[in-house]
């Protein structure tokens, strides 16, 4: 990272160019662009470039220096400080303080070897200014952990294996894929006994099936610690710290995710939690506001720093020690885990002063820049993915973010965000109400088609067709919604499908597929539901006996050959194997030429692909006329009524469909269709074999 990145350089204007409409705001960027470039330019002249700046983790927390272990921590509100541990027997060892408020203390090495034992238990005790002392788990500890129960409080773990133990990496990191098709995982929930899974039995059981399946990354979720295992791991305690329910930060990197993923071909994209921070003042970072003014402050005070909808605290990002903790946060974990990029968490609650709480956003560009938009945070990000992708120009940096902020997703060079996609996150919702409330036989077309295209396309967003959090406890999955309790006794293969299921999987399959081709330039899927994983998750909690059965993934469901749900995951695999061979989620051609709202037929161009859907649930349209963009031979490369997923085999796949010209005003702009058979509830896609 240099000063002459192409990030310096212009006014911060360049997405007017790409978006006119932004030309009416040209005030607010031209505020936003100087305050970027006023940040910047403090942490270049303090400590040379940004990415010198994010080298953090390497002065603070716990390192090597010359013969000794040297802790530092930045507590300026701290009226003394010491730290414990193991290695004293719990009794205090003095630190001193200097100008900044930055503690610090300095062990010799005891005959050669260091002063505190790997793998010891430390922490930090502080007098808070009121004069009562409190211990906390270092804000910059790299391991993390309490007794094995769920409720138990957690130590710091000073962590530096000796050499021997301290993985070496292998293998290089895969190619950025053209267009990226996420396996989104939990490690903890990926095993099907009821506990919480390894980060080696994780690559054993699950890395597996994802390469088999054809996705091209992994999205982990609740790998930076978080004391309370039931938020899913977005109540973060230790940033910094790997969640030690399944292994330590060595079986991390060499086991589970990372180095076997990049052998396989998989990237990696870590969860990555930057909105908030766990209230949690025992086990973590929130533990270090002891009121202090917000200039000696990690977080916001007063309203502002509590987030009333998550009960989390609000990270202060205009404060120094605040961005050098996050942006080093992502340096870490880019170098030390070799991680392929990110998926920012809770993007929204970021952008916004209210964090999108009781906010409804239409597309008015007011609601997006303005009074409400809380530039701090804009700001961070710009530098966030300004550093990342600056230390590794292949990373993919991701936000979940619901409000369409306009160049969220365009280069900080042109004054955008600079994310590289935006999660498309109201496709999930609008199955979820279409599920919930509207009969499958008066689905329109055009509420389908409007809710998956509905996005700035000069700005790349990535599909989904269901959420993690909608499979919450009180909610389903859409399999589950779909076939409810028959998916207890109707999933036997051996016995003709009953009404619901054979509606069920139908739908299940026409819903993963239409939302894929036509939601977004990237593919995203829950671990599990890609076979159509019943029921619901619920975590281990004092409400229902600390039980895991609704926290894990039945793998067995798929993999036996007399049941269903086999048909589900091949039909999954299919998908990706079609965009891996045709290339379509990349492909910036979309072209909607057909909706029949009586008829209920869906018919729209996708890369070089030909995709026909039909939602009715009764009536088989044979020799239906479909617009082709090309003349000549078409085939079928996919089809949902295959005997493979499920299907009663009516499509002939061998047949050759040769194109006829267009009649007059039939098709959008096409002068050449084909004749297709297309039974009910299902979809095929074709290719042009010419």
């Amino acid at each position: 990272s240099t000063s002459s990145s192409a990030a310096d350089e212009g006014d911060g204007l360049g997405v007017i160019a790409v978006d006119p409409a932004l030309a009416n705001f040209k005030g607010h960027l031209e505020y936003r662009w100087a305050q970027y470039r006023r940040t910047l330019d403090s942490i270049t002249a303090g400590a040379g470039s940004l990415a010198a700046f994010a080298e953090g983790y390497k002065y603070f927390g716990f390192n090597r220096e010359d013969g000794a272990i040297v802790y530092r921590e930045w507590a300026p509100a701290a009226q003394a400080a010491a730290l414990i541990g193991d290695f004293s027997k719990w009794e205090p060892v003095w630190m001193t303080r200097d100008e900044w408020g930055v503690w610090s203390v300095r062990l010799e090495d005891v005959d050669g070897k260091p002063a505190i034992p790997h793998r010891s238990r430390v922490k930090v005790r502080l007098q808070h200014p009121h004069g009562w002392w409190m211990d906390r788990v270092p804000a910059w500890i790299k391991w993390a952990a309490a007794e094995q129960r769920m409720d138990a409080k957690y130590d710091g773990i000073y962590w530096d294996p000796p050499a021997a133990e301290r993985h070496q990496w292998r293998h290089q990191r895969p190619p950025r894929p053209a267009a990226l098709r996420i396996y989104e995982a939990h490690v903890g929930m990926s095993s099907e006994t009821g506990k919480v899974a390894s980060y080696s039995e994780f690559t054993d059981t699950v890395l597996p099936r994802v390469q088999a399946l054809g996705y091209n990354a992994i999205q982990l979720m609740a790998i930076q610690e978080h004391a309370y295992y039931g938020s899913f791991g977005y109540h973060v305690t230790n940033p910094f710290a790997v969640s030690s329910r399944s292994g330590t930060p060595e079986e991390l990197k060499a086991l589970a995710l990372i180095d076997e993923a990049h052998r396989r071909g998989i990237a990696v994209l870590l969860d990555v939690v930057h909105s908030h921070i766990s209230g949690n003042q025992d086990d973590g970072l929130a533990g270090f506001d002891m009121g202090q003014r917000e200039q000696d402050n990690y977080f916001k005070q007063g309203e502002a720093g509590y987030h009333k909808l998550w009960d989390s605290r609000c990270l202060n990002y205009a404060n120094w020690e605040c961005q050098r903790y996050l942006l080093s946060n992502l340096r870490y974990w880019l170098e030390e885990y070799q991680f392929d990029g990110f998926r920012f968490d809770g993007v929204t609650s970021m952008l916004y002063h209210h964090h999108g709480i009781h906010t409804s956003f239409s597309g008015d560009y007011n609601e997006y820049l303005g009074t409400s938009t809380n530039v701090d945070a804009v700001v961070y990000l710009m530098m966030a993915n300004r550093l990342v992708h600056d230390l590794v120009p292949s990373a993919v940096t991701i936000a979940e973010d619901v409000s369409g902020m306009p160049a969220l997703c365009r280069p900080v060079a042109e004054g955008g965000v600079g994310f590289d996609a935006r999660l498309n996150m109201s496709i999930p919702d609008t199955w979820i109400k279409l599920l919930k409330h509207v009969r499958d036989e008066h689905w329109r077309m055009q509420d389908i088609v409007s809710a998956l295209c509905n996005r700035r396309y000069t700005e790349k967003s990535i599909g989904y067709a269901e959420s993690h959090d909608q499979a919450l406890v009180g909610d389903q999955t859409i399999a589950f919604r779909l076939m409810g309790p028959e998916m207890y006794s109707g999933m036997s293969a051996l016995t003709e499908a009953t009404p619901v299921v054979s509606r069920g999987v139908a739908l299940h399959k026409l819903i993963r597929l239409v939302t894929m081709a036509l939601g977004g330039e990237g593919w995203l899927s829950f671990m599990g539901n890609e076979f159509g994983h019943p029921e619901w998750i619920d975590f281990p909690r004092d409400g229902n006996g600390w039980s895991h059965h609704y926290c894990r993934r039945q793998w067995s469901l798929a993999d036996t050959d007399h049941l269903r749900y086999k048909f589900l995951q091949a039909w999954d695999a299919a998908m990706m194997a079609l965009d891996n061979h045709y290339g379509f989620l990349a492909s910036p051609h979309q072209w909607v030429t057909h909706m029949d709202e009586p008829e209920q037929i869906l018919v729209f161009e996708r890369g070089p692909l030909l995709f026909v859907f039909n939602w009715s649930p009764i009536a088989d349209r044979e020799a239906y006329r479909v617009a082709v963009p090309a003349p000549g031979k078409w085939r079928v490369a996919l089809d949902s009524d295959a005997w493979d997923y499920g299907g009663a085999g009516r499509v002939f796949h061998d047949a050759d469909h040769f194109s006829d010209p267009e009649p007059a005003g039939t098709s959008r702009d096409r002068e050449h269709s084909i004749r297709v058979l297309a039974p009910a509830r299902t979809c095929a896609v074709y290719y042009n074999a010419d």
